[in-house]
């Protein structure tokens, strides 16, 4: 496997485990929704980095984060969690994406060379780099620019959380 980061799919897993130990720390400020998408990203990137591009895995991986995305924002609708539910849900999407775009290309991501190594010739891939995009910018708002809804501790775990989960889509992104 010759890639741009022979490391990066153990990044990507390690950024997500340091993500959901975040949620997980915050467990009050956290509904079971973002929970629940923070652990599945989690044993995704795991499953990824473990495994040797086996389409069916790369499948079975996308369409659980994809499920995992849509109940992320099941009934947090008004909360005071529904952005960082959102932003969880965005990131699992994003990944999810990730997978079937490497199923599309025939290849694992770590074999292609990246989403920069086949171009933005398909609509997967600037979907890819769109959600990369606008996941670390919703991470640079929320941390920069909105007013903070949580205090001390647990607001020091979320921003962990968030940048873990910016961190690891941008190794997804530009690593393979």
């Amino acid at each position: 496997m010759d890639h741009l980061l022979p490391a990066a799919p153990w990044l990507m897993a390690l950024a997500a485990v340091v993500s959901a130990a975040a949620c997980i720390a915050a467990w009050r400020a956290v509904p079971w929704q973002g929970r629940q998408t923070a652990l599945i990203m989690a044993g995704a990137m795991i499953v990824v980095a473990v495994s040797d591009g086996e389409p069916v895995v790369g499948l079975t991986v996308a369409l659980v984060l994809l499920v995992s995305a849509m109940l992320g924002t099941a009934g947090v609708r008004g909360t005071p969690a529904a952005a960082t539910c959102c932003h969880r849900a965005l990131v699992s999407l994003v990944m999810a994406i990730c997978s079937f775009e490497s199923l599309s290309t025939g290849q694992a991501p770590v074999e292609t060379g990246g989403h920069g190594g086949h171009g933005l010739d398909g609509l997967l891939s600037v979907l890819v780099v769109a959600g990369v995009i606008g996941v670390v910018l919703w991470t640079v708002v929320a941390e920069w620019v909105l007013a903070p809804v949580h205090q001390g501790r647990t607001a020091r775990l979320l921003t962990t959380e968030s940048w873990a989960m910016a961190a690891g889509v941008c190794v997804m992104c530009l690593g393979f």
